[in-house]
Order: structure tokens, then C-alpha cells, then sequence
């Protein structure tokens, strides 16, 4: 079989049953499992999988663009961000990712001028500033195009300055093995820089981002405060994220 035919077979696979396990597939195609793991690897690099110990996983939705990630899930984003909301304690200061939920969490911030809100996003912090009375932070740095995030050594360095009560974490995949997980390298190193400036971390999981796998490792489960979940999803996961 040609590889072009393996990796047709391998995204066929995956669609069907949403993961691949190398093994088995080799198994199946009377290949060995370098073919395979070089066919996935090359799937991964042209972002058509996910790769995983042992095989792959799909791209999950939420590693879109902001602008496509919009329109995902979007009812069910608005559910997290209520709940997540309904947290944020008089007086506290808190740092809202950037991300799709977090900026619904932006319009939905308690009125009181005491709170604190630091973020790395602009387009969270302007919709902070509109609907509420928050005292609002920006986090400096290179703006990601794909994340509309700041990155890099000036938001690191304002990041090891600052402290927080919370951290609302937005993630691309939260999975109860392969644990909290985003799709751009530095969104990661940010993230991970954050949280540890900050008490608790809640992962914002709305129902696209349950069980889903992206490329770079943030946070392990047992790192974690709470993953806030939408009260109307019934996925079985979520009972494995404790």
C-alpha cells in the first residue's frame, strides 16, 4: 500500500472512530508500526491529527482561530461562563485568559469597582472595561495572530511580577490522561507562567473542549483547582475529571 493510501486510511480511521492506535492499524494493513507512526507524525506536522503515545487523536475545534471559534459551541460557553462567574469573590483580583469564554465571562463581571481584572488578551480587557466597573490590567508582550494573545519574554517578565486569587484558564483540550492542552507552543508557556502567580486555577471546559487532545501540554489535572464544566453537558468524561 502506498503512503498516500496508509494516511487516507489513517484520517478515515480517525474520523470514524475518533482516535487511531498505531498498533492495530499496522496490524490491520500488514505494516509495521514505523510506517505508521512516520505516516502520523507527517499527519501531524501538516495539522490533520493530534499524535498521542501509541497513535493519534482529532484536532479539536477549539484550536481554530478566534474568529471560527466564535461560532462554537457557543451556548454552552455561556453556560461555563456564568458558573464561572458566579466564583469570583468581592475584592479579588483575577486573571481571565484569552479565549472565546473568557471574554463571555468579560461581559458578565460583577459591577463592583474593587475587582481586579489582569488579562493578556486586548479584546478581554476592552470588553471588561465596557461592562463593568473592574480595574483592568493588561499583561504586555507580541500579540499572537491566531490567539489575539500576549506572548513572549516581555509578558513573561510582567507575569513573574504579578499575583493573583484566581486564574480562569482557557484550554483547548482537557482530557482526563493527557490533562489540560493547547494548540500554539507559547499560548502554553504563558499559561503555565500564569498559573503558577496565581492561588486557584479554574479550567474553563465547555462541551467541544471535553476529552479533546491539542499538541502542547499546560497543566496536569492534579494542578488544577476545578475544571468548571457546562451543567447541561452529560458527557461520561467529565466524571473522570473529577
Amino acid at each position: 500500500m502506498l503512503g498516500v493510501q496508509r494516511k487516507d486510511h489513517l484520517l478515515t480511521v480517525l474520523r470514524k472512530e475518533g482516535r487511531v492506535v498505531a498498533k492495530e492499524v499496522a496490524a490491520d494493513l500488514g505494516v509495521s508500526e514505523d510506517s505508521i507512526r512516520r505516516d502520523l507524525r507527517e499527519l501531524a506536522d501538516a495539522g490533520a491529527c493530534i499524535r498521542v503515545y501509541g497513535g493519534a487523536l482529532p484536532v479539536p475545534e477549539a484550536d481554530a482561530p478566534v474568529a471560527r471559534r466564535l461560532a462554537v459551541a457557543s451556548e454552552s460557553k455561556e453556560r461555563v461562563a456564568r458558573a464561572a462567574v458566579a466564583l469570583i469573590q468581592p475584592g479579588a483580583t483575577v486573571v481571565l485568559d484569552a479565549g472565546t469564554t473568557t471574554l463571555a465571562m468579560a461581559r458578565m463581571l460583577p459591577h463592583g469597582a474593587d475587582l481586579t481584572v489582569i488579562t493578556p488578551s486586548p479584546a478581554v480587557a476592552l470588553t471588561a472595561l465596557e461592562h463593568s466597573a473592574a480595574r483592568v490590567l493588561m499583561v504586555g508582550g507580541e500579540l499572537d495572530r491566531h490567539s489575539l494573545v500576549a506572548t513572549g519574554g516581555f509578558a513573561l517578565e510582567a507575569i513573574g511580577r504579578l499575583g493573583a486569587d484566581a486564574f480562569f484558564l482557557g484550554v483547548t483540550g482537557i482530557h482526563p490522561d493527557h490533562g489540560c492542552t493547547t494548540g500554539r507552543l507559547d499560548d502554553a508557556v504563558t499559561k503555565r507562567a500564569i498559573a503558577s502567580r496565581c492561588a486557584d486555577v479554574f479550567v474553563l471546559a465547555s462541551e467541544e473542549k471535553i476529552g479533546a487532545v491539542s499538541r502542547f501540554p499546560v497543566l496536569g489535572l492534579d494542578e488544577i483547582t476545578k475544571v468548571i464544566a457546562d451543567p447541561q453537558d452529560g458527557n461520561p468524561i467529565l466524571r473522570e475529571l473529577g
